[in-house]
């Protein structure tokens, strides 16, 4: 008998993979931010951490308007780009690159994200659920937003600084 997954249980596991993604990038933005020279860098993960708490409570509200627990599931690729945003921080310790290796790991982080919210959002409209839809879209937009402020800050400093060294 073939498997009778529909579009709507890939949608419920993929809300669950960013639903745990958001909460590693709640742990991982305080070390990041500690970790950067740059005021405007650090700045932007002080305000991004404070953006994802807000992702996470409307990752709440959209998992209760479905009718589902909010719970995550174990998203690899998460992992694995805050792994390697962990060994840049070892690696670059101290070093003049440390903030343009923690620009490029956050944007990797925020691509994820863009990835992953833009799907959901056509996912919930083509089901009708254009509530959780709009939410979606709220957060893609501050992602995108945030993806923007890291690209203008490392091209109008840090990498410079990191090419001079």
């Amino acid at each position: 008998m073939p498997n009778r997954k529909t579009l709507e249980d890939l949608f419920s596991e993929t809300l669950k993979d960013i639903y745990f993604a958001e909460k590693q990038i709640l742990r991982a933005l305080p070390k990041m931010a500690k970790e950067a020279s740059s005021p405007e860098l650090k700045q932007a993960f002080e305000t991004h951490r404070d953006q994802t708490e807000g992702h996470v409570e409307r990752l709440n509200e959209m998992f209760e308007q479905l009718g589902k627990p909010a719970r995550g599931k174990t998203c690899e690729a998460i992992l694995g780009i805050i792994d390697e945003a962990k060994e840049i921080m070892e690696d670059f310790k101290g070093a003049e690159a440390l903030d343009a290796g923690l620009a490029s790991s956050a944007q990797a982080v925020e691509h994820y994200e863009i990835a992953r919210y833009g799907t959901l959002k056509t996912w919930a409209q083509e089901l009708g659920h254009n509530d959780v839809a709009k939410l979606l879209d709220q957060t893609l937009q501050e992602e995108i937003k945030t993806d923007q402020l890291l690209t203008k800050i490392a091209t109008s400093a840090i990498n410079m600084k990191a090419k001079a060294a």
